[in-house]
């Protein structure tokens, strides 16, 4: 038996052991664990990469402010944009939605404009499919709102309609706690060999009853489990809803962005960019909505006493989502170990702000050192409209940089020539 097929093997054993999806959609993912066919079509979904829509893109990103050196253009058009995670080897980039759809986006000739972008594994019934994660080993891990699949050897099984596929977890959280209300899941992988996964809680300020609650299940926090799902622990809590993280290579440290508490007024409290070194950790919500700024629901009860305050206080309510540590070779030198980030913008600012791209800078010890906006143009500042919405960044295999937006459905390259 080959390698990818023991993994196969291994992963479809212990999603088996799995309970959660029951009826048609159960017994689809058996067939998929046993390798048998779904009946699906093996035409699969594609969509269009040129005509107007691809020329109306490529217009708005005559806008687009770069610094020096480095270009921007589209790279793909796909529907509902939002987290994306790129394979070892042939590079297909797999993007989520907070529908039901999840793409896979490849550029055959190589010539960085992707050349197809098609339907992942239509016979599953994803929900919220937001958040990619892909292993040094070729493991696909997609977080939907209430369960984390495995698709081992992606790559190879994509270009067909079924897919080998395993259930790492179901449900994330209590049934009773799902909501439309921040549900958009992130994953990543730590130097740990383990998946963390960010569970944003449902409410603008949860209430006091749900505190036991949300603490033992790891709402509004980040849990860490083994790779098949076994040993699931609550990591961080005391956030909002992160749809955001990334490891440090270069020391091991999880950061993450975190959106600050609505309804406070246009300039507080910030938005969050934070890191972690260490588990256990809280990060001071509910009883900080942001940064330093004390919630009004719980001004009067005693915030945890060690709770960790930002790394970098963001431009409030410009919605920082998706981040990366940049490891390339293409970027100058300033670039190189820095974290990039997207802010989707705001939607309840008497003045919009954000439909940009932010890159901080580190300091030897591993701390934030300076936040410069990197990418913006998005927001039309003298209409208030937003042209586009960023939500996530990745490091492509080249060292160029894709970028995500989920109101124009594409995907953008940002590459360095010079």
């Amino acid at each position: 038996m080959s390698i990818t097929a023991k993994r196969v093997v291994y992963f479809c054993a212990v999603s088996l052991m799995t309970a959660g999806a029951t009826g048609a959609a159960a017994q689809n993912l058996k067939k998929l664990q046993d390798f048998k066919t779904t009946g699906t079509a093996l035409q699969l979904q594609t969509v269009p990469q040129t005509g107007p829509q691809a020329d109306a893109l490529r217009n708005i990103l005559k806008r687009i402010k770069l610094p020096d050196g480095f270009k921007i253009d589209l790279y793909a058009i796909v529907p509902d944009a939002r987290h994306m995670a790129v394979g070892n080897n042939v590079g297909t980039v797999f993007v989520g939605t907070r529908k039901t759809a999840v793409w896979a986006v490849t550029d055959r000739d190589r010539d960085r404009v992707a050349d197809e972008v098609k339907r992942f594994a239509p016979s599953i019934d994803f929900k919220v499919p937001n958040g990619m994660c892909f292993s040094k080993d070729g493991f696909l891990y997609i977080v939907e709102h209430n369960r984390l699949l495995v698709f081992p050897a992606a790559e190879f099984f994509y270009e067909g309609p079924d897919v080998a596929v395993g259930i790492v977890k179901e449900p994330l959280i209590p049934k009773d706690e799902e909501s439309f209300n921040h549900g958009a899941r992130v994953c990543d992988i730590g130097p740990d060999n383990k998946l963390y996964v960010a569970q944003g809680q449902p409410y603008n300020v949860f209430a006091p009853e749900k505190m036991e609650k949300y603490d033992r299940t790891g709402i509004g926090g980040i849990v860490r489990m083994d790779r098949d799902g076994k040993n699931w622990e609550v990591y961080t809590r005391g956030i909002r809803n992160s749809v955001g993280m990334a490891f440090n290579p270069a020391n091991g440290e999880l950061w993450f962005t975190d959106n600050q508490v609505d309804g406070m007024g246009d300039d507080i409290p910030p938005g969050e960019l934070n890191r972690v070194t260490g588990p256990g950790q809280n990060f001071g919500f509910p009883w900080y909505g942001g940064g330093k700024v004390r919630t009004a629901e719980y001004k009067d009860s005693e915030p945890p006493a060690d709770a960790v305050f930002p790394e970098v206080e963001m431009d409030a309510h410009a919605a920082d989502l998706g981040m990366m540590f940049y490891t390339g070779k293409m970027f100058p030198k300033k670039y190189r170990g820095g974290i990039f980030s997207a802010q989707h913008g705001s939607w309840n600012r008497t003045t919009p702000i954000g439909a940009r791209i932010m890159f901080t800078s580190l300091n030897e010890d591993g701390s934030a050192a300076a936040t410069e906006v990197f990418a913006s143009g998005w927001l039309n500042e003298e209409t208030g409209e937003y042209l586009g919405r960023p939500v996530d960044v990745i490091q492509f295999l080249d060292g160029s940089m894709l970028v995500s937006d989920d109101l124009t459905g594409a995907i953008y390259r940002i590459w360095h020539d010079g």
